[in-house]
């Protein structure tokens, strides 16, 4: 298993700490990625099955693997921290201390109770400390908070508490 950025696990620990990370077993690493897409793959057809689709039929036979591969490795991306974005920290040389706030970046997350495709807008805003982080590094780490499930029906604040995180403690 890749290690974590310094970031990520920044991140990471103050969403553990704040009571804000998505609910997961312990340990995420337990299977690789292939194990995982494959399990996923197998439980898919069983759905199907019980669906009585035809898995024989050429325009089905593959679903259950482009849906465990969809799962893994693009909508619930987010839940695996190996995949947090590359973020690059500018020093807070003119002492910012005034709110920095991105509006309206636009997010598909998918519903915890459904998992059916949501989409949305978000805001994240943080008071700057030691550090300032790149405009578009705030999309980014909202698009990997986005590929997990969120809590509670909402987008929640975790977007904004993992970015704040990093430019306070950097």
């Amino acid at each position: 298993m890749p290690s974590l950025s310094k970031e990520a696990a920044l991140v990471h620990d103050a969403l553990v700490a704040r009571g804000l990370e998505t609910p997961l077993r312990p340990p995420m690493d337990e299977l690789d990625n292939e194990t995982r897409k494959s399990l996923i793959a197998g439980h898919m057809t069983e759905i199907m099955q019980l669906l009585n689709l035809d898995l024989s039929d050429d325009s089905l036979m593959e679903t259950p693997h482009r849906i465990a591969k969809m799962y893994v490795d693009e909508i619930f991306a987010g839940l695996d921290y190996t995949n947090f974005p590359k973020i690059t920290l500018i020093e807070n040389k003119m002492k910012v201390d005034e709110m920095v706030t991105v509006r309206d970046i636009t997010l598909t997350s998918t519903c915890e109770h459904h998992f059916v495709t949501i989409d949305g807008k978000a805001t994240v805003a943080y008071i700057p400390k030691d550090s300032v982080i790149g405009l578009s590094k705030i999309n980014r780490i909202v698009q990997f908070f986005a590929q997990r499930p969120p809590g509670s029906g909402t987008f929640d604040p975790t977007n904004s508490d993992g970015a704040a995180n990093l430019a306070r403690h950097q």
